[in-house]
This record gives C-alpha cells, structure tokens and sequence, in this order.
C-alpha cells in the first residue's frame, strides 16, 4: 500500500449550503487542513456527497461517507455518477444507524458488501472503513479490520479516541495501514455521559471537560500521528466554534 504524507482533515455537519460554506470559508485560513469528511445524517436535507461538492469548490480533498444499509446489494451504486462528476475520489463506508422514519427503505448490506460493491463498480475510488475501539474486543474489532482489508478496504476511519494510551495501543496494532483518528472536543460533562453512553467511549480519570484540556489532548495526538507513517488525523469539532477551536491547535 502507498504511504501518504499526514494528512489533516475536518469533520464538517452538512446542515445546509450556507453553513457549509461558511465553515469552509473558515477552513481557508488554516491550509495545513487539506481535507473535509463530511457525514450523511438523515434529518439534514444535504446528502454526503452533495456536501462534498461544495468541499470540492473550496480546493479541498472530500471524503463521502455512504451508509450501506440505504444500498441494494445488486443494484449500481447510486451516488456513483454523481461522485464521478464532481471529482469526489474518497469515500468512508459506514454500516449506518436504522432511521427512525420507518417508511425510509433499508437494505441488508453490510460494510464490508459495499466497500466490496465500491471495489467492483468504482476501483478509481479509495474506500475507507470505520475503527470503533468501544464496540467490542480487540480481537473482534482487529478480526473485522481484516475482514475489510480483505475486500479492498484503503484505509480506516476511527470514531473519537480521548485517551492517549488507547490510541498508542490500537497504534501497535494498526501499524502499516492508513489510518484516519479522530478527535472531537467534549466540553460539558452532559457531552462527556452522551459519549459515555451511546459509545460506550473511555476517557481517562485526567479528563476535564474544558476548551484546554481538549487542545492539549488534540496536539498530543496529533504529534502521534506525525511520528508514525500512514497515519492520519481529523478532527470532528461538533457545537465548537470551529476557528477557535483551530486557531488553538494551529496557531497562526
């Protein structure tokens, strides 16, 4: 597998175009940021990759995420010419949450169909699969990498780490592969119980809920991922002002 220089991404929530942009336009000040994610959440108007057009406007790399349950397993893509006409080469393969509107179809696709569907019908396409280090063991999370590397998988997306020693551990074991981590600032405890909860995420007794405690942990990951080849970072600043929170990691 080629190795990439690190690179550095954003998570950006598509709630509508003027957002969007205006969040885009704050990304243009901080050029170390070369790429933009951008998630596909049912309640928004805004699919992913029509998000990533915009993304694409603005000189930026666009990572499209694609739920496989909203795919037919033997039908073409259908996000595919649309990919292909704006230049959108980079997706992240999700196995997506069943929408609470229960008129929406679903389909019985998993991850590891659709990066294989995306491999068949698309090999320009990098696909990158999803990391969650909370779900389930080690060896049952390392056994579901395999499983996706073993489909034409690029690369991996992680959800959130806000421990170092965690992130350092599943470094060891993912050593060699592309790998994206996250990092999402938590600043209220109410923040802190959501991860907790709905995640089942692990952050260490050290942890404060405050904006200098997530910038120290944020440039503490990030000179993880710079010492390390293949490694990556994105940053996914959800109800943050998202100049601030940069100017903290990058100042200018």
């Amino acid at each position: 597998m080629t190795t990439l220089p690190t690179r550095i991404a954003v998570e950006l929530v598509p709630r509508s175009d003027e957002s969007l942009q205006e969040e885009l336009a704050v990304l243009e000040q901080f050029p170390v940021v070369t790429a933009v994610n951008i998630p596909d959440i049912l309640r928004f108007d805004m699919r992913s990759w029509q998000g990533c057009r915009l993304v694409r406007g603005h000189g930026l790399d666009a990572i499209a995420h694609i739920r496989a349950i909203d795919i037919h397993p033997r039908k073409p893509l259908p996000m595919l010419e649309y990919l292909v006409e704006h230049r959108i080469e980079e997706v992240l393969v999700i196995a997506g949450d069943i929408p609470q509107n229960h008129a929406r179809t679903i389909y019985p696709s998993t991850s590891v169909d659709i990066i294989r569907k995306f491999k068949c019908e698309a090999p320009h396409i990098r696909v990158y699969a999803a990391i969650d280090p909370y779900r389930q063991s080690f060896r049952e999370e390392m056994e579901d990498v395999q499983h996706k590397l073993d489909v034409g998988a690029d690369g991996f997306f992680t959800q959130p780490f806000f421990d170092m020693r965690l992130m350092e551990l599943y470094g060891e074991l993912l050593e060699g592969e592309q790998v994206y981590w996250g990092v999402s600032p938590v600043l209220a405890e109410r923040s802190q119980h959501y991860w907790e909860t709905r995640n089942a995420a692990v952050f260490p007794r050290s942890f404060e809920p405050t904006m200098n405690w997530n910038l120290e942990f944020a440039r503490q990951a990030l000179d993880f991922v710079h010492a390390t080849d293949g490694f990556h970072i994105y940053f996914m600043p959800i109800k943050t002002n998202l100049n601030s929170y940069l100017q903290g990691i990058f100042p200018r």
